[in-house]
């Protein structure tokens, strides 16, 4: 980058501005590189670029007719041409929503009557008069329950309705299937669900869009998607360039449903859009808080953890403030997992100065390894077992019991280091030797979209022996799928996955996490870090984690930087004029 940069520099740009010039460039790419589209800029400091600058405030109320330069100025902003493209047509999409409402629906006495929570029943009535709803909320505060509800009285109300939902991730998908087939099989439902809404079937938003290789989708603004509701959950994770796809192949007329946490992590990529997507104050009648949760109330210590990071905002004797409040500090123990078990979190120090050469780095290691025990023992009973496929499947649903959740992928607790660790932990307990890179009972996760397997970026599948013409070989069972995949067919890139990062995490959820945060780490912890990896879990929290990094991850809050807002606002005021 920094030889491309140079020259684009010396070919554009005066000598004296050079310097100048060389940082404003260098602080837009490591803001995109942070999840930010623009930096703050003045347009004295942004005549540096010169040549290689577009100032949008030229152009009034006309965008489309910016010339084409790899620096834009807006509103004392500076991006990336590309990013600032992103932004503007997702606003023009947004704004055109705004403008198209879906015909409202009527909604009966009986339809009111299914949702007893203030803000449920303003999100179903916002999704019954609204082409864009937007309907928020933490872990348990009866998204999907609200969402089954406003698809059943949709699916009444509208005849021959068409029902797409999709998620940023295979995981996310499944999840939402699932959950969404326990609420409509709610007795209160009876009636409303018909059989085509109890077969629907979750997709990833790449495959919804038909997103291949050459990341063109089939369906855009010229061949628009052929539904009359549209819901994505998990929107926390939509970064621009996939929200831009998104909304620019909504039909008119057609309904976007999104939910999501506002409080979660933003994608990995460029962009916060559910965030900006909040702050628009024109979007103010098309977005609703859930704010009752059933599954963290207030009485429950994985929703009160949640609620002292959000509150929180003051480093000093925020540690001592958790141990009162929370949990003490102490060792990890093994948790047997049962049905009636109450919120558990443990907490346990890791040292702030981890060149320290007294660590009993192994004793951490087999601390983690305690979750995995109920594992190992399912695929111990595999091998030993010859019906396997009973096997399989108790291993696979004890797998999803517990995962381990890192903040970095180096040091001696980073990602690498942690599943190296369990899998030969878990080797050793099998009494396994690897072949190659296989061996029962490995999981592992795809890092990028395979078209040709069907396989998306952050789906998890287990290994087994199956005899496969009249021979045993590796193959890879995603359940998220109910899909099996030869070993072989597998790219040499597909990570082992005892352990995820908090970001791989979201959309997925497990009895039992453990969160990871060394020292080196403490840079790079947020809020949003530690709650969206606290919330994966439903009754227990391991917390192995320096202090200096913990204290950091519960005070700082992070906020993108971006003109998303203001632009869907400006598209608005455009139009209307």
């Amino acid at each position: 980058m920094q030889n491309w940069m140079d020259s684009l520099i010396q070919l554009h740009i005066a000598a004296d501005a050079q310097e100048k010039s060389r940082d404003l460039i260098l602080q837009v790419f490591q803001a995109v590189e942070r999840g930010d589209s623009c930096i703050a800029c003045s347009r004295e400091d942004a005549q540096a670029l010169q040549g290689l600058l577009a100032d949008a405030g030229d152009l009034g109320a006309h965008p489309a007719e910016l010339q084409i330069a790899p620096f834009v100025l807006d509103a004392e902003q500076l991006y990336l041409y590309r990013y600032w493209a992103l932004e503007n047509q997702l606003a023009q999409s947004a704004a055109g929503l705004l403008r198209q409402p879906a015909a409202a629906v009527q909604l009966a006495e009986q339809h009111q009557a299914l949702l007893e929570d203030p803000q449920q029943l303003q999100a179903l009535r916002m999704a019954a008069s609204q082409a864009l709803s937007i309907i928020t909320g933490g872990p348990g505060t009866g998204k999907t329950y609200t969402l089954a509800r406003i698809i059943a009285v949709l699916n009444q109300a509208i005849p021959d309705i068409r029902i797409a939902m999709a998620a940023p991730t295979g995981k996310a998908a499944q999840r939402m299937k699932e959950a969404l087939q326990n609420s409509f099989s709610d007795a209160k439902l009876s009636g409303l669900v018909s059989a085509e809404l109890q077969r629907l079937t979750p997709v990833t938003i790449h495959r919804l869009l038909g997103l291949g290789e050459d990341q063109r989708p089939r369906f855009h603004a010229r061949r628009q998607l052929p539904f009359d509701v549209i819901v994505v959950d998990e929107a926390s994770m939509l970064d621009l360039n996939l929200a831009k796809m998104l909304f620019a192949a909504v039909a008119p007329r057609s309904r976007l449903i999104l939910l999501g946490d506002a409080n979660q992590l933003a994608s990995v990529d460029a962009g916060a859009v559910l965030a900006d997507l909040q702050q628009a104050p024109e979007l103010a009648q098309n977005r609703v808080n859930l704010v009752t949760s059933r599954r963290f109330d207030g009485e429950k210590l994985i929703g009160r953890m949640a609620g002292f990071i959000q509150q929180n905002e003051r480093q000093q004797d925020v540690l001592l403030r958790f141990e009162q409040e929370i949990a003490p500090a102490g060792r990890l123990q093994e948790l047997p997992l049962t049905p009636e078990m109450p919120d558990c979190i443990q907490l346990q120090y890791l040292p702030d100065s981890p060149q320290d050469t007294s660590i009993d780095w192994n004793g951490y290691y087999s601390q983690l390894m305690l979750g995995f025990q109920g594992y190992a023992a399912a695929v111990q009973d595999y091998l030993a077992s010859e019906c396997a496929e009973q096997h399989e499947a108790k291993a696979v649903s004890v797998f999803e019991d517990y995962r381990i959740l890192a903040a970095v992928r180096h040091g001696r607790l980073g990602l690498t280091a942690l599943n190296e660790q369990m899998e030969q932990r878990l080797l050793a307990a099998t009494a396994q030797a690897k072949q190659g890179e296989w061996y029962a009972g490995r999981p592992v996760m795809m890092t990028y979209n395979d078209y040709q397997l069907g396989l998306s970026n952050g789906d998890i599948g287990i290994c087994f022996k199956r005899r496969h013409e009249g021979k045993m070989q590796f193959s890879v069972y995603f359940p998220s799928l109910q899909k099996w995949v030869a070993a072989a067919r597998l790219p040499k890139s597909i990570e082992t996955a005892y352990a995820l990062t908090i970001h791989k995490s979201q959309g997925s959820e497990f009895r039992h996490v453990a969160v990871v945060l060394e020292a080196h780490a403490a840079q790079l912890l947020s809020k949003e870090l530690i709650y969206t990896a606290i919330t994966r879990a439903k009754k227990a929290v391991s917390l192995l984690a320096a202090p200096s990094a913990l204290a950091a991850a519960m005070t700082v809050r992070t906020a993108r930087k971006s003109g998303l807002s203001a632009k869907i606002s400006q598209a608005l005021q455009i139009n209307c004029g």
